[in-house]
């Protein structure tokens, strides 16, 4: 990264900064070198009682309630020059204001007297002082304004300071500019500072590492372009859920271009001081421009890039509001430059200004979706590179990357990353050499349930309880054509959960409702299969209802699949429903919603029990297996159950058909 020449500038003291230097020194002068008077020689009581007793003293006056100065007489300074040898030294030397006086602490006026009080009952005479309250007119003044006066003083001599050094452009003045804060901490990768991760570290993200790729050619190739007459994009918008990769993208962006890439959070661009955030801002782009072209990412840009006259701005005056209006000058305003690309990422576009989002600003918005099945695959094996694996094919522990991702939908990068550092800490605390396939699983029940909790003390019936519903729940979910079969179950506590059971959802682009109401009924199938076998319910399926109810609802009021309500739609996609006073429906059409959420719930809890009731037999010996074993898997409820006829290929269903017909 170039200095900045004007940083650089060699610093020459103003007048008018000399000047107030000078009445800084003063009002402190003033403020706390002394009480006005010239000073005195400080003396112990040791040394002033015997003064006392011999009655050398000429007078004893008590100032302000802190001091009592003491004058000795002339004739006894000359007698006693042992005693009175620094006096005597001080007054031939011609030292103002000290010839002849002590100055004695006091303490308190109680104090003094007793100590007064016993030196006259010791001599027999009485000693008098006097008291005086000496102040300053100037003095008060200087007190009650002078802390003001020294915070102004001191603030200007900084802000001139630091404006001097900034090239005098007023850029992160005051306290902010002369501690650093106007200052942007971007980081630039060029080819004095390289950047290891490049677009073979990034699995998957096929799509958006098109996308950025022609971006990146296009700076390295701009003739290419040019020529046809295309103008090179402003800005490229990153927008995904959280762990997806957005971050790592852009790193392999700085690793592959060839042009400098500055890099900065968009948090670190608001501050509590007024006009830091725009000043960074301007000082970012500034340094940009002198690499142009070039590359800026803002991490994100939801921190300083929010909707004006919403979440959290307060008016014109705010200072994320200065902020953002600066970025919209700085990307695409009346001197802007066509040589400088913003790369931003965020989870959060719902939230963004549209000022930010229209075209000429970032002008092409990138999805990074979670990964799906072969976008699995290639991150795991980007995160197993540097694990020491059990490669043994013939092995049942062997590590099959594929496997893995059938078992982790909708895991996101991060999420996958996580499970892979997860089974080798796992292999390491039961000492093996190698990881294997277990621990990936461990790993994965890890994350996804929580820790396990074999500590946590069950009675019998709460362990038969929790069997039977999570029993029902694996039966009807292997009963219905569109539930998730079930992948694991287990009643061995883990996080707040009592039981827990593992799903292999099928990855699909669109839902139908048969398919979401047999995921409601194996849902309910929890609660269903207790009042079957013990003719109560408990609090256990309280999660199981949340989300069945949350589900209806959005089926009633979402997606439009209530015969009663309609083909009629009351989600806000905008985000603008938050801050609404009213319901966009009345109050008939609430109380038909309510009732169509409730006649949905309860169809599937019907749906539930009817199943169940069919193949009590099955639920017993499931539930029985479940209570001795603790954990079942995928094919132990084959062996119950029989395989699903819907997950049979082709000519096994063929097969079957014939042998029923002979």
């Amino acid at each position: 990264m170039q200095p900045n020449n004007r940083g650089n500038k060699p610093f020459k003291m103003r007048p008018m900064t000399i000047i107030y230097l000078v009445l800084l020194v003063v009002i402190g002068f003033l403020l706390f070198g002394g009480n006005g008077s010239a000073p005195k020689q400080p003396i112990t009581w040791d040394k002033l009682q015997p003064i006392l007793e011999r009655h050398d003293y000429e007078s004893i006056t008590v100032v302000n309630q802190e001091v009592a100065e003491v004058r000795i007489k002339s004739d006894a300074v000359k007698r006693d020059t042992v005693t009175y040898g620094d006096l005597r030294t001080r007054t031939m030397t011609g030292q103002p204001g000290v010839q002849g006086y002590y100055t004695y602490n006091i303490g308190t006026y109680e104090h003094f007297d007793n100590q007064l009080a016993r030196v006259e009952e010791k001599t027999g005479e009485y000693i008098s002082y006097k008291i005086e309250n000496r102040s300053s007119a100037w003095k008060e003044i200087l007190v009650f304004f002078g802390p003001l006066l020294m915070l102004i003083f001191f603030f200007w001599i900084m802000s001139s300071i630091t404006r001097r050094q900034m090239g005098g452009d007023g850029n992160g003045g005051g306290f902010g500019g002369f501690f650093g804060m106007g200052r942007s901490n971007v980081k630039q990768y060029d080819a004095t500072k390289q950047n290891n991760v490049t677009f073979k570290d990034v699995a998957g993200l096929a799509g958006a590492k098109e996308e950025v790729m022609e971006v990146v050619d296009f700076l390295k190739n701009p003739k290419h372009y040019t020529d046809l007459g295309g103008k090179i994009p402003k800005g490229v918008l990153l927008v995904g859920p959280p762990g997806t990769g957005k971050t790592l993208l852009a790193k392999a962006v700085a690793g592959e271009a060839g042009v400098p890439f500055f890099s900065m959070s968009g948090s670190e661009f608001v501050e509590m001081f007024v006009g830091v955030g725009a000043s960074r801002v301007r000082s970012l782009f500034d340094e940009a421009k002198k690499k142009s072209p070039c590359i800026v990412f803002i991490d994100e840009i939801d921190a300083v890039g929010r909707a004006r006259g919403k979440g959290g701005f307060a008016g014109s005056n705010d200072e994320r509001e200065s902020t953002l209006n600066q970025l919209l000058t700085e990307m695409d305003g009346f001197s802007s430059t066509t040589n400088i690309i913003v790369l931003a990422a965020t989870n959060r576009a719902d939230v963004l200004d549209k000022a930010l989002l229209r075209a000429g600003r970032f002008d092409r918005q990138i999805y990074v979706e979670l990964p799906d099945l072969e976008e699995r695959k290639a991150i795991f094996a980007v995160h197993m590179k540097n694990l020491k694996l059990n490669t043994d094919e013939k092995s049942e522990e062997y590590v099959d990357k594929d496997f893995l991702a059938k078992q982790t939908p909708g895991f996101s990068g991060a999420d996958i990353a996580n499970v892979c550092n997860e089974a080798a800490l796992v292999a390491a605390r039961k000492n093996k050499k190698q990881v294997e396939k277990q621990d990936f699983l461990d790993a994965v029940d890890r994350i996804v349930g929580g820790l396990e909790k074999r500590s946590k003390v069950l009675t019998d019936q709460e362990k038969h309880t929790i069997a039977y519903h999570e029993s029902g729940h694996a039966s009807v979910s292997w009963l219905l054509r569109w539930a998730n079969p079930l992948v694991k179950v287990t009643i061995v506590p883990r996080g707040k959960a009592l039981g827990a059971a593992w799903y292999l959802p099928e990855e699909r682009q669109i839902t139908t409702y048969e398919q979401m109401f047999d995921e409601m009924t194996s849902l309910m199938a929890g609660r269903a299969s207790e009042e079957i076998v013990y003719g109560k319910i408990s609090t256990g399926a309280l999660n199981d209802i949340e989300r069945a109810t949350k589900m209806a609802q959005a089926l009633v009021t979402y997606y439009g699949m209530s015969p009663e309500v309609g083909n009629i739609s009351f989600y806000d996609s905008t985000g603008q429903s938050e801050y609404a006073f009213a319901k966009p429906f009345s109050e008939k059409t609430a109380e038909t919603i309510d009732r169509e959420v409730r006649r949905m719930v309860e169809e599937a809890y019907a749906k539930a029990k009817e199943l169940l009731t069919t193949h009590r037999e099955q639920l017993d010996e499931l539930a029985k297996q479940l209570y001795d074993k603790e954990v079942l898997f995928r094919e132990d409820l084959e062996r119950i159950y029989g395989p699903r006829p819907w997950e049979q290929p082709e000519e096994q269903k063929e097969d079957n058909q014939e042998s029923k017909e002979e």
